[in-house]
C-alpha cells in the first residue's frame, strides 16, 4: 500500500495523474450518456433554434385607438416606450416604471393593463386603447369630462392613468358601486391624495355614459 505522496509520483511517471484520469472517466461518461440518449431516441442531436436576441428588431402591427400601425421593434421593447417613442402619443405617462403606479395604464381589450409592464409583441393583434383614444373627435370624453368637472386631479400625473382605469371599469360595470370604484382605481396611485375626488368624477362619468 502506498502514500499519497509515493501514488502521486507513479501516476506522475506513468504521465497521468490521478486528477487527469478522474477528468478523463468524467468526459467519457458524459460522453457515452449523449451518445445513448441519442440513439435511444432514434436522432441525431440538433443544434437549438435561433434564439431571437433582445436587440433584434422586428416588425409588428399594433391596433391602437381603431387605427392599425406597422411599427418595427425590439423583443425588449415595452408597449408604453412604443406608444410614446414610436407613435408619439405622449398621454401615456412614463412612472414608476415596474407595474406600481398606474401612470400608465391603457386598456388592452377593455382591460386596464400597465403599459409598462407589457411588451410591444405581446400586444399585437390585440384592441388597444390609450387615452388619445377617449376623445370625440376635439372634444372629451364623458370620463374626460367627468374628471374635469369633479376637479378629480391636482397635479395632473395620474390623471391620465387614472382616467383609463374608470374607463376600463365602466365597460364592465357600467354602473358601479362606490366600493366597486375604489377597487377598479386600487392599482393608481395618486400622489396628491385626489382619491375622493376622483370616485365622484368616477359616478359623474357613469352617469354622462348613460345619458
Amino acid at each position: 500500500m502506498c502514500s499519497e505522496h509515493n501514488c502521486n509520483n507513479d501516476d506522475q511517471q506513468s504521465g497521468l495523474s490521478r486528477r487527469d484520469f478522474m477528468k478523463f472517466m468524467g468526459v467519457g461518461a458524459m460522453g457515452v450518456s449523449l451518445t445513448g440518449t441519442s440513439m435511444a431516441s432514434g436522432s441525431t442531436p440538433q443544434p437549438p433554434e435561433k434564439i431571437l436576441d433582445a436587440t433584434d428588431s422586428v416588425k409588428i402591427k399594433l391596433h391602437i385607438n381603431g387605427r392599425e400601425h406597422a411599427v418595427l421593434v425590439e423583443p425588449r421593447w415595452t408597449l408604453l416606450y412604443v406608444i410614446r417613442e414610436s407613435l408619439g402619443m405622449s398621454g401615456t405617462k412614463i412612472g414608476c416604471g415596474r407595474g406600481e403606479c398606474g401612470a400608465c395604464t391603457v386598456l388592452i381589450d377593455n382591460q386596464p393593463r400597465y403599459a409598462c409592464m407589457t411588451l410591444a409583441v405581446e400586444a399585437e393583434g390585440r384592441h388597444i386603447t390609450t387615452l388619445e383614444g377617449l376623445m370625440q373627435g376635439e372634444s372629451l370624453g364623458p370620463v374626460q369630462t367627468a374628471f374635469l368637472e369633479e376637479d378629480a386631479f391636482q397635479c395632473g400625473y395620474c390623471s391620465p392613468g387614472q382616467i383609463m382605469a374608470v374607463e376600463g371599469l365602466l365597460r364592465q360595470k357600467p354602473d358601479p358601486t362606490l366600493d366597486e370604484i375604489r377597487i377598479g382605481v386600487s392599482g393608481n396611485l395618486c400622489r396628491c391624495g385626489a382619491y375622493k375626488h376622483i370616485f365622484r368624477a368616477a359616478q359623474k362619468a357613469a352617469q354622462l355614459k348613460r345619458s
